[in-house]
């Protein structure tokens, strides 16, 4: 009884929770393979480590607790009921951290593991999903992560380890980033149906200098790209509103809220025709990026 008390008396001085973890961590499988046996000896050559090392182990697991987790009889052992009480919780912490052992080995296995993917809103609907079928076709273990947001969040969440690849446009440059370019998209000028262009196939962007234009947020590529093609036909868009979904402002266009310049649909909208954009020459760039010092997979 007075081992049992100096024991808990030092356990209670060690400090918090936390401490005690680190102080038996390192011997419960140590325990548990000694419960499973109820002999030393056997449970040392299983483990393949010394009988001296294991002894010694259970000895100390014992007294940092300060109870007796086993009754000694000659060269055998039998769990005290605190001992079946304790084995139930260290098999499932331990089966826990073979399961966490488990779940990062694939992760970090180039053939099965998990790949943190995000791309923009405006790629949901058609560009990422057939690139994701056309990869899983040669690799269909790997496992994805999906996130959407827009262009300048995605960068940071990017070089804050959040991601490991972002889809993009326009394309970064920057140091820290390494980006292939994929793809372009042609960008269409959306009319309501009613419009006094939608009898047409092809415009100048100029010719919707007077309407007025509904966008996405700033912040957004897509955003930028239209601010900057606006300019170069000579004009700044007024904004009458912003949104944050592609499909969204194809529904203000139906409503005759305004034109926006916008890629194709994935499925064709009703209330809403979609001309060809001549000049200037209306598309974005689409790329991937990761940062910089990680493996070109």
């Amino acid at each position: 009884m007075m081992h049992q008390q100096r024991s808990a008396a030092r356990l209670s001085q060690s400090g918090d929770t936390e401490d005690m973890v680190m102080l038996l961590a390192p011997r419960l499988a140590y325990f548990a393979g000694v419960a499973r046996t109820e002999h030393v000896t056997r449970a040392a050559q299983e483990m393949q480590v010394p009988q001296s090392t294991l002894s010694r182990a259970m000895v100390r697991l014992e007294q940092d607790l300060g109870v007796d987790l086993f009754a000694r009889h000659g060269r055998t052992l039998s769990l005290t009921p605190a001992g079946r009480t304790f084995l139930g919780s260290v098999e499932r912490a331990l089966a826990e951290v073979g399961r966490a052992a488990e779940e990062v080995r694939a992760d970090a296995d180039p053939a099965t593991g998990k790949v943190a993917f995000g791309f923009l809103h405006t790629m949901g609907a058609e560009t990422v999903p057939g690139l994701l079928q056309a990869f899983r076709a040669d690799h269909p273990r790997i496992r994805f992560a999906l996130v959407q947001n827009y262009g300048e969040a995605m960068l940071e969440r990017l070089r804050a380890g959040d991601l490991d690849l972002c889809l993009t446009s326009p394309v970064p440059d920057a140091p820290d980033l390494v980006a292939r370019r994929l793809d372009e998209q042609k960008l269409r000028l959306v009319v309501p149906a009613d419009h006094r262009l939608a009898g047409r196939r092809r415009v100048r962007l100029a010719e919707a200098a007077d309407d007025t234009f509904v966008t996405l947020e700033p912040g957004y590529g897509l955003r930028r790209i239209t601010d900057d093609l606006c300019s170069r036909a000579g004009f700044r868009p007024r904004v009458a509103f912003e949104g944050e979904e592609a499909e969204t402002l194809r529904g203000l266009v139906a409503a005759g809220l305004g034109v926006a310049l916008l890629p194709p649909p994935a499925v064709p909208r009703p209330g809403v025709v979609e001309l060809t954009v001549t000049a200037p020459r209306a598309a974005r760039e689409i790329g991937v990026a990761w940062l910089a010092g990680r493996p070109d997979t």
